[in-house]
């Protein structure tokens, strides 16, 4: 390991490009949903569909990005390029809210099913670059969590921020035309963060350039298939970006039909975000003096009793949800922290065969964000459309039946934490942590005697 610190001028840059990853991932994922159902009048079961079935082909898209990451590197010493290329998202972003007036129900699912595949495509052009650049870097243990500290501190701003601004910036009881107006002001921001975080990664690959591969070790997509490690890790963080993506889809479900007033959707992401950016700090000395594997079960845990908690519904005071709901944010903090510090782990555990595929890594993990990004939404529909919800388009209100109404709580509360437990049983399945923490500071100490 190397014992270099990274300075703020590559560190705040690079974070920085999060915030216009933080928009993709939130708006579309608290709002798509509802977008589709409230407005549209797309039918809980179509709508899961429609943004189901555009993410599927990530599970093929996102490795061979990967693979064309890990020869840009290669060929031309860096991943800038693919990133530059990946900007383009913005336009689909925007296209996603943009659905023409004469198009409803299955049609307009139709329509951003379409933009969802391309935008998902020009996303993991960015993303899976942006993320392979820890394992890139001659960084430590503990650098790696520092440097992925600030990259989480800014992305969860970030969701905080759209997630309120959004609602906000479309207005009471919006229509289409409001939320095209939202996602071009929003994707407007989107595109300068990203050209900003590329920025940021060419400052880390100058202060802390990583071993260049060496002849013949090859990279390739089965060198992180066959590790055990990381498939234990990946298939943990899978399930728990299903049940994150699942929460956040059902905000403002919960806020209207449970809490009775769609108004709380905002209020509700702030008790969510607000405390995930506040203890991110602390989750990074926690996982000092813990490790990253304790402290995340940790998380888990805390995930579980919070969504428990949030079960007993509207009866049991908003003061009281919305503790829950800080909780469910803490734990968040740290499950968006401690993954993606410990892929890096894990890449440089496996030797230069790791290192030279550090985007067939990154490309599996993000394609298994993306399914948990598709997953989570679909799971909440198919929970609405078992319960009997009926969709509207804007303007339109409709009384739901009682089933409905059980199927909006406990798809929101009960659903998330079985699905949370399922993810600690298989992050319980990942050992290298123990050894990689404890090593860290021996390594860092036996340098600084060489030096």
């Amino acid at each position: 390991m190397t014992n270099v610190r990274l300075p703020l001028r590559a560190l705040v840059p690079f974070a920085a490009g999060s915030i216009g990853m933080g928009i993709w991932v939130t708006v579309p994922g608290i709002f798509l949903l509802y977008f589709l159902t409230d407005v549209l009048g797309v039918p809980p079961q179509v709508a899961g569909l429609a943004l189901l079935l555009p993410n599927v082909a990530d599970i093929v898209v996102h490795p061979w990005v990967g693979r064309l990451s890990d020869a840009g590197l290669a060929r031309v010493g860096h991943r800038r390029r693919l990133m530059l290329a990946g900007c383009v998202v913005v336009l689909a972003f925007v296209a996603l809210f943009a659905v023409p007036s004469d198009l409803h129900g299955t049609t307009a699912a139709l329509w951003v099913s379409v933009a969802l595949v391309a935008g998902n495509l020009l996303y993991s052009c960015y993303q899976v670059s942006y993320l392979a650049t820890p394992a890139d870097l001659g960084i430590g243990y503990h650098e790696r969590t520092r440097l992925m500290g600030y990259r989480s501190v800014v992305i969860i701003v970030s969701v905080l921020l759209a997630g309120v601004a959004a609602p906000l910036v479309a207005g009471d009881d919006p229509g289409v035309g409001d939320y095209t107006g939202m996602a071009l002001l929003l994707g407007a921001v989107m595109l300068a963060a990203l050209l900003v975080g590329i920025t940021g990664v060419a400052r880390l690959n100058q202060a802390a350039p990583g071993t260049p591969t060496q002849p013949g070790h090859r990279g390739g997509l089965l060198v992180a298939l066959r590790d055990r490690q990381f498939r234990a890790l990946t298939a943990s963080y899978l399930t728990v970006a299903i049940t994150m993506n699942l929460v956040l889809a059902a905000m403002p479900y919960f806020a209207e039909y449970e809490l009775g007033r769609s108004s709380l959707t905002p209020v509700l992401i702030a008790a969510f975000m607000a405390p995930a950016v506040l203890t991110t700090p602390l989750w990074v000395l926690v996982a000092r003096r813990l490790g990253k594997q304790r402290s995340l079960l940790a998380a888990q845990s805390a995930f579980v009793a919070g969504a428990s908690v949030l079960a007993l519904g509207a009866s049991a005071g908003l003061p009281l949800l919305l503790a829950a709901v800080a909780t469910l944010g803490v734990a968040f903090a740290a499950m968006q922290l401690m993954p993606l510090s410990m892929v890096p782990d894990v890449i440089a555990a496996a030797g230069p065969a790791g290192t030279a595929s550090a985007g067939s890594y990154t490309g599996v993990w993000t394609a298994a964000e993306a399914t948990g990004g598709a997953l989570g939404p679909y799971a909440y529909s198919a929970c609405l459309a078992a319960g009997g919800f009926v969709a509207t388009t804007a303007g339109e209100h409709a009384t739901q039946s009682p089933g409905a109404l059980a199927a909006v709580r406990y798809g929101f509360t009960l659903l998330p934490a079985l699905l949370m437990t399922i993810a600690i049983v298989l992050q319980r399945r990942y050992t290298l942590d123990e050894r990689a923490h404890t090593a860290a500071p021996r390594a860092v100490a036996q340098e600084k005697a060489v030096g």
